[in-house]
């Protein structure tokens, strides 16, 4: 079963990812924007966990240092994307699966068979090459440091959610800290940036078109914020069931939906290396089906 949670979670993060592909080239605040899509996580993992009656425990903390990864990932993709070296940031930010399978390993001794294993590397080659965009080069080093510290805390983030699972912590409680910290971060960076501006008067706030105002903006990031709340609920549901890094490699496939997506809506054709990486995605988890 926790393959069609993982499944389904990648469903939700990759209708989240085209949200985001579609705004990205508008000129919103995305400190805002981010901050409404945690808020509206907030407010529906506190409902849930309130009716429910889930217990607020010691163990729910660990969601305070999910949100903390989740802001520090988000903030180090979009300033590696923003760096001029979006194909370096791209292929990093698809390997977290790996830090989490390596984590999984060392921390509580997860360990996947021959066949487990060759399922998984398919998953992350096939999700490299759909990432990779051509001119990778290490030598790119603002791009490339960015790239490492997305992969790094989307990683953490992942091990953190398994870790509350281990904890045998409520569900809704962990996921109401996540998105609250979450919320808390992202409005703290907006605040010390319009700070940063009123103090520096030669570097005016970037001229925004009137209809993407601060409440639009956060109410657009709070109705995309419904897909996002759904992907961590699935995802924690399947960390709970299955093997840490199997998991993780399976919600990577979210950007196969965002690929999919783009194609579509642009009327282009895959190309050989895109077909490639879809190939080796969809071997993985036919391997992975057999298995269950």
């Amino acid at each position: 079963m926790w393959l069609v949670y993982a499944a389904c979670s990648a469903v939700a993060f990759g209708l989240r990812g085209i949200f985001y592909q579609r705004l990205s080239p508008l000129a919103l605040d995305r400190n805002v924007l981010l901050a409404g899509v945690f808020f509206s996580g907030f407010l529906i993992s506190l409902a849930l966990a309130l009716a429910g009656g889930q217990a607020w425990t010691a163990g729910t903390l660990v969601g305070i240092q999910m949100g903390a990864c989740s802001y520090v990932a988000n903030m180090a993709l979009y300033r590696g994307f923003a760096a001029g070296k979006p194909s370096i940031v791209a292929v990093l930010s698809a390997l977290p699966p790996v830090v989490v399978a390596a984590g999984a390993w060392l921390l509580w001794g997860e360990r996947l068979n021959g066949r487990q294993a060759a399922a998984f590397l398919l998953i992350v080659a096939g999700v490299v090459l759909i990432r990779y965009a051509g001119e990778f080069t290490l030598s790119h080093w603002n791009s490339t440091k960015w790239g490492l510290l997305a992969l790094m805390f989307f990683g953490f983030n992942d091990l953190s959610g398994k870790w509350s699972t281990i904890l045998d912590a409520a569900m809704f409680p962990v996921l109401a800290l996540m998105f609250g910290t979450g919320t808390a971060l992202f409005l703290l960076t907006r605040w010390i940036e319009n700070r940063f501006r009123a103090n520096a008067p030669f570097r005016p706030e970037p001229k925004r078109p009137a209809i993407w105002t601060y409440r639009r903006t956060f109410g657009t990031g709070m109705l995309i914020g419904l897909t996002n709340v759904c992907g961590m609920i699935l995802i924690i549901m399947a960390f709970d069931a299955g093997i840490t890094g199997l998991v993780s490699a399976i919600v990577s496939l979210n950007v196969l939906l965002i690929l999919i997506y783009t194609r579509i809506s642009g009327r282009e054709r895959f190309t050989r290396r895109e077909a490639a990486g879809i190939a080796f995605t969809l071997a993985g988890v036919v391997l992975l089906r057999l298995l269950a």
